[in-house]
């Protein structure tokens, strides 16, 4: 554990790994055979009414942040101990255990007192603790049973940008056929008898001639023009189509292996 100064300690901002901030230092605890502080209980909650218990373990300074191995919810939702100066055995260890940190108790070690507080109270010195069966050889005498957890998956989603859609227009060129009606003008020839009404016309000229006479024919003929106009409106839009994915992981869980040199005891 790195060693700290309990001056340094005291009001120093508290924040997590990933950079959250937790809340600042209220009291620091420090060990009383060694003097190393090895607690701080940070203000949090409203207005940093709340005080909790967080361990030194693993902590590091970051600049003037203290950076320690807790989110701020863990750090929030610690067991609630009594700032009176003290930290017990049991209570030391129920933190422990919350944070999942050995504890590493040594034989004669008492416990551990507020910085700038008066007085100590000594730890029992191993064996058994009262009513239990046997004694942890591990680390402090807690309870007599030990806990086994195991690690599940925890399936979620999370967005991310799967391709982008665009619309794009351009100029195609094609046949078309339509039918256009078109007249034409056509000779024919027409003859009328002399009568009264047209014999003076008729006898205006000579007697006996040669003469030609001539008149225009008209034709249509189909004329192409083109003209734009606007079809349709087009756009892009989105729905959410919701499909089924199956996902894998490797998850641990502990066992616990039962020892019996004497052969005596019951399975079941």
């Amino acid at each position: 554990m790195t060693s700290f100064d309990a001056s340094t300690l005291s009001d120093a901002t508290v924040r997590s790994s990933s950079g959250d901030k937790i809340g600042k230092v209220s009291q620091v605890y420090v060990d009383d055979r060694s003097g190393q502080p090895e607690w701080v209980t940070v203000r949090t909650g409203l207005f940093g009414t709340k005080e909790s218990f967080v361990p030194l373990a693993a902590a590091r300074f970051d600049g003037a942040d203290l950076v320690v191995d807790a989110t701020k919810d863990k750090v929030s939702g610690a067991p609630r101990v009594d700032e009176d100066g003290h930290l017990s055995e049991t209570q030391e260890a129920e933190i422990y255990r919350y944070y999942g940190i050995s504890a590493g108790w040594s034989e004669g070690q008492t416990d551990r007192s507020s910085y700038g507080t008066a007085g100590t109270q000594d730890y029992p010195t191993g064996g058994y603790a009262a009513g239990s069966v046997g004694h942890d050889t591990s680390g402090p005498n807690t309870d007599d049973a030990m806990t086994r957890s195991e690690e599940h998956l925890v399936a979620g989603t999370r967005q991310t940008e799967a391709g982008r859609a665009r619309l794009r227009k351009y100029v195609v060129t094609e046949t078309q056929q339509v039918q256009v009606p078109v007249s034409r003008e056509e000779v024919r020839l027409e003859r009328e008898p002399i009568t009264e009404a047209n014999r003076d016309a008729a006898y205006s000229g000579g007697d006996i001639t040669e003469e030609e006479h001539e008149v225009t024919l008209h034709a249509e003929r189909p004329v192409v023009t083109t003209e734009a106009e606007a079809v349709e409106r087009v756009r892009l839009g989105k729905e959410t189509v919701t499909d089924t994915e199956t996902v894998s992981g490797e998850v641990r869980k502990e066992q616990i292996e039962f020892d019996d040199p004497t052969g005596t005891a019951r399975k079941r």
